[in-house]
């Protein structure tokens, strides 16, 4: 996986750019993404049905995974099995 590298779900709708990388396998409902979604899709794992939001970046705990979502979907995202969490916002400058 690669920066700039757009990844499908095959549980729902879920689309992701990819903004920093390493050599893992995203998941998303609970099973790994694809270049090119299948027509067939697969059940999404309950575990992992807390759904993803278009325009928002998901990071894992140590900051060196960030996904950007480009369409939103019922499945979360994970990397072997441990599930991503949205970047929180930086805050803005003081305009004092």
């Amino acid at each position: 996986m690669k920066a700039g590298s757009k990844l499908k779900s095959v549980t729902c709708d879920t689309e992701v750019m990819v903004i920093r990388a390493s050599d893992v396998v995203v998941e998303c409902g609970g099973a790994p993404m694809v270049d090119v979604r299948p027509d067939a899709r697969v059940a999404i794992n309950p575990s992992f049905a807390e759904g993803t939001k278009i325009g928002k970046r998901y990071v894992n705990a140590d900051d060196t995974i960030e996904l950007l979502c480009t369409k939103g979907g019922a499945g979360s995202l994970s990397i072997a099995g441990v599930a991503l969490h949205p970047k929180d916002a930086k805050p803005l400058p003081s305009s004092d």
